[in-house]
């Protein structure tokens, strides 16, 4: 009997240590803090992954996500500079920077550290926004605004153990009411722009269209003036070969002859065949029989 009671009882010291060492072992993971609490209040942290050792029945233990978190805010009204409401659709890249400071001033909530960053980003974006028009607002919008919200923001979450990464503005859109009247105004303006440049083209056109039908024209008076010289000098020519073909009397007299004959061909060319001669011409001698 006391061997059975000895045994019972050793039995139950081995299980109950066995619960106490599971009931002692905490496994921190790489994405996240472990506190160890002590009566409600943080005894340690673990930041490093791996197994570590807690006081069975008087620690508990929570965790803290460690990776960067995602907060997708709420779309909300923003006012330009010239007074133009926009949407502002942000979002935030944030970590958890020191966990006893986050555990301390936002009672280890990430939903309590959300709503503070909601609205540092929120007021952050609104100030922003309200040093820039609504067209420097657009232009920006390449990187320059994000830069801007992330020097307002600052280091505002620092007191909460919170660090901003990145608060940026996925979509900036107008309010429907005076959506139709911007884009009027910027196609207006496109418009304008566009008659501009089409301006411009037809000017610069014009001027070398003018340019060259000046070119052109000189070189066509150039030309007719070359044409007119080759010209002249070419009958000069011919009058001069003319000259030296008919310088005897015989010749000059064969030369009057055809002279003669070809007018008489012109003269002959239409319906009416009648020619009409003078008595001394060479072809009336011919046509009369007679011998000059």
């Amino acid at each position: 009997m006391k061997k059975t009671t000895k045994r019972i009882v050793i039995g139950v010291a081995a299980f109950v240590a066995v619960i106490c060492g599971l009931s002692s072992l905490v496994v921190t993971k790489e994405n996240e803090y472990t506190l160890i609490m002590r009566f409600g209040k943080i005894n340690s942290i673990k930041t490093e992954a791996g197994l570590s050792f807690k006081v069975p029945f008087l620690d508990s233990e929570q965790t803290l996500p460690k990776e960067i978190l995602l907060y997708d805010m709420a779309a909300s009204d923003v006012i330009t500079k010239d007074k133009k409401t926009m949407i502002a659709d942000s979002y935030v890249l944030w970590q958890i920077s020191d966990p006893i400071l986050f555990s301390k001033t936002l009672n280890r909530s990430v939903s309590n550290a959300e709503g503070r960053i909601d609205a540092a980003v929120f007021n952050a974006t609104k100030n922003a926004i309200s040093t820039l028009t609504q067209n420097e607002v657009i232009a920006a919008r390449d990187g320059e605004l994000k830069e801007l919200i992330m020097n307002k923001v600052g280091n505002s979450m620092d007191s909460y153990g919170v660090k901003i990464l990145m608060a940026e503005i996925k979509q900036l859109d107008l309010p429907e009411d005076n959506k139709a009247a911007v884009y009027e105004r910027m196609i207006s303006e496109r418009n304008q722009i566009a008659a501009s440049y089409q301006a411009e083209g037809d000017s610069e056109a014009k001027k070398i269209r003018n340019s060259t039908d000046k070119e052109i024209s000189i070189m066509l008076s150039d030309a007719k003036a070359e044409a007119a010289n080759t010209i002249a000098e070419g009958e000069s020519e011919y009058m001069r070969i003319l000259g030296d073909a008919y310088n005897t009397p015989e010749r000059a007299e064969f030369y009057e002859f055809d002279r003669a004959l070809e007018a008489a061909k012109t003269a002959m060319s239409g319906s009416d065949k009648t020619l009409i001669l003078p008595k001394d011409s060479p072809l009336a001698s011919i046509f009369m029989g007679e011998e000059n």
